[in-house]
C-alpha cells in the first residue's frame, strides 16, 4: 500500500491520509476484511505523528468504511449499503389531542423487548435495547471496582465532580455552555425527566407533548395527574402554529420536547424552529423540558439544543449514556437553570439520595481514557448501515402508499400507513410476533391512544441482513391486509 502526501498543500495530512485510504477502499485496492497498517507504522512510514494517522482512522470509522477489533487493530469493513434515493413523503393529517386521562402502559412493551432477547430467531423491530457495550468498559469496571474506599461509601448528591466536570466538556462540544454546577447525575434519563416533571408540576396541570411522543413520558405524566395537549408533527417538527394557540388558551404549565433524533419520529428539528419555539415559551412564560437522549447519535452535525439557544433560564436538558454506552449502568444527567438547581437537588436526595458510585466512576474513567469519542464513532456508523438497510427494504416490501421518515442518526424511524389500516394494526403486530418480529404501532405514541395508523420500527438491535428479513415479513402482512381489505 502506498500513500502519497503533498506536503506543501494547505490540506491538513489527516484529511490526505484519509481520503488516499478512503480511494483505495473504495477501488477495492484494500479489499473487505484486509487489515491496515498499526498507528504507529503508518505514522513511521509517513513520517507524521501517530496523532495524524488516529485521526484520519477515526475519520474513516465514522464513515463506516473500517473498524477497530481490540487488541488486533484496524480492518477494512465490508461495502457499505448506499442510502436510497427515495425522500421523505411523511406528512400526517392530524389534530390537536387534548386528554385528560391515559391509558399507556409503557412497562408491557419493554418487558416483550427484553423476553424477545431470550429467544433465538426472533427479529426485534419493535424497540431499541443498545447492543453490548464496549470490550474495553469490562477492563474498566475491574479497575474501578479495586477502589473499594471510594465506590462502597455514600458520595454527592449531585454526581461526582469529576464526572460533572466531563460531562460540562461534552455538551460543550455539542454547542451548549454548562458548568459542572448546573450538572445533576440521576439513575438514567428516565428519573431524570421524573425529577424534572415534578418540580415544575401538580396534579390537574396542562402539559404540551408532540403527538406522537416517547410512551413513558405520557405515563409519567399520567402518574402525576396531569392533562395532555398533543401538538401534531411534521417534517418539521411540532407545529408552532397550533402551539401558540394552545398556548394562549390553556396555560400549561410545561412544554416536553425531543428535538434531535425524536422518539418515535426520528426527526431533528431545525435551527429556525428552535429559535421559535423558545420564543413562544418566553412569550407565555412557560418552561421546556428538552429531552435528547439519542443526540450523540447524529450521523453529521445538529443544531445546538434547545438549551444552548436559551438565555431566559426557560430550558432543562435531559441527556443519557445509556443509549451509547451501556444501559445497565444507568448513569443519565440535567443540565438544569441555576434558580431550579437548589429544588431539583432536594427533590433528588428525597428520591434515592443519589446515584451509585460504581457506575458514575466506570463512566468517569471511560471518558478520561479517551475511548468514548472513538466508540461512538463506532456506533454510528453501523447505525448507519443498519438505517440504509431498513430504508432499502421499506422500498423493497412496504405498500406504494406507505411513507416514512429519514432519520439522520439515532435507533428509530417511523412509517405512516394509509388509513384503511386503521383498525388492523393491532391484528398486524400479532400476526407479525407469530412470524417471529416484534413491531410496534403507533397508537402506543398518541396521547389518545389513538392516532393515525403508523409503525416505529428500530434499526439498533438487529444486524442488516435480519433487518431484511424482519421487514419483508411485515410488509407481506400489509400487503395481504390490503389486499383483503380491497376485495371485502
Amino acid at each position: 500500500m502506498r500513500i502519497l502526501l503533498d506536503r506543501d498543500s494547505s490540506q491538513p495530512m489527516y484529511l490526505q491520509i484519509q481520503d488516499r485510504l478512503q480511494a483505495l477502499i473504495q477501488s477495492g485496492s484494500l479489499l473487505p476484511g484486509e487489515r491496515l497498517p498499526s498507528i504507529r507504522t503508518l505514522a513511521k512510514t509517513l513520517q507524521v505523528n501517530k496523532l495524524t494517522v488516529i485521526e484520519a482512522y477515526d475519520r474513516l470509522l465514522a464513515q463506516g468504511l473500517i473498524h477497530a477489533r481490540q487488541g488486533s487493530g484496524y480492518f477494512v469493513d465490508p461495502v457499505g449499503i448506499p442510502a436510497p434515493s427515495k425522500p421523505s413523503g411523511f406528512e400526517p393529517a392530524q389534530d390537536v389531542v387534548l386528554c385528560e386521562t391515559q391509558s399507556n402502559r409503557p412497562f408491557a412493551i419493554y418487558a416483550r423487548s427484553i423476553q424477545a432477547k431470550q429467544q433465538p430467531g426472533v427479529i426485534d423491530l419493535s424497540c431499541a435495547l443498545p447492543q453490548n457495550p464496549p470490550n474495553d468498559l469490562a477492563r474498566i469496571v475491574r479497575r474501578v471496582s479495586n477502589d473499594s474506599d471510594s465506590i462502597f461509601s455514600y458520595d454527592a448528591i449531585e454526581g461526582q465532580s469529576r464526572l460533572r466536570h466531563q460531562i460540562a466538556n461534552l455538551v460543550l462540544q455539542l454547542g451548549l455552555e454548562a458548568s459542572a454546577d448546573e450538572i445533576l447525575i440521576v439513575n438514567g434519563a428516565m428519573q431524570g425527566l421524573s425529577l424534572a416533571m415534578r418540580h415544575h408540576l401538580q396534579p390537574g396541570d396542562w402539559v404540551v407533548v408532540e403527538s406522537p411522543t416517547f410512551f413513558s413520558t405520557q405515563a409519567l405524566l399520567e402518574q402525576l395527574g396531569c392533562r395532555l395537549i398533543g401538538i401534531p408533527m411534521d417534517r418539521e417538527g411540532m407545529n408552532l402554529d397550533l402551539l401558540e394557540r394552545y398556548l394562549q388558551s390553556h396555560r400549561p404549565k410545561l412544554i416536553y420536547t425531543i428535538s434531535s433524533l425524536h422518539n418515535p419520529t426520528g426527526l431533528t428539528t431545525h435551527i429556525s424552529h428552535r429559535q421559535q419555539l423558545l420564543h413562544l415559551a418566553a412569550q407565555y412564560h412557560c418552561p421546556i423540558l428538552e429531552d435528547n437522549a439519542y443526540e450523540a447519535l447524529h450521523f453529521g452535525s445538529a443544531p445546538p439544543p434547545l438549551k444552548a439557544l436559551d438565555s431566559e433560564g426557560l430550558v432543562t436538558y435531559v441527556g443519557t449514556f445509556s443509549k451509547t454506552l451501556s444501559p445497565g449502568l444507568r448513569v443519565g444527567y440535567l443540565v438544569v437553570p441555576p434558580s431550579q438547581y437548589p429544588a431539583l437537588l432536594e427533590q433528588r436526595y428525597l428520591t434515592d439520595i443519589h446515584t451509585a458510585s460504581l457506575p458514575q466512576a466506570v463512566v468517569s474513567e471511560y471518558l478520561a481514557h479517551g475511548h468514548y469519542r472513538r466508540h461512538l464513532q463506532q456506533v454510528r456508523a453501523q447505525l448507519l448501515q443498519n438505517r440504509n438497510q431498513m430504508l432499502c427494504a421499506l422500498e423493497t416490501h412496504f405498500p406504494e402508499e406507505a411513507r416514512w421518515t429519514i432519520p439522520e442518526g439515532g435507533m428509530y424511524l417511523w412509517v405512516q400507513l394509509p388509513e384503511h389500516y386503521r383498525f388492523q394494526m393491532q391484528k398486524l403486530a400479532q400476526q407479525a410476533r407469530a412470524a417471529d418480529v416484534l413491531v410496534l404501532e403507533g397508537s402506543a405514541f398518541f396521547p389518545d391512544g389513538v392516532g393515525y395508523p403508523a409503525l416505529r420500527l428500530s434499526f439498533a438491535n438487529v444486524v442488516p441482513e435480519m433487518i431484511e428479513v424482519g421487514v419483508a415479513r411485515v410488509g407481506s402482512l400489509l400487503k395481504t391486509r390490503h389486499e383483503s381489505v380491497q376485495f371485502t
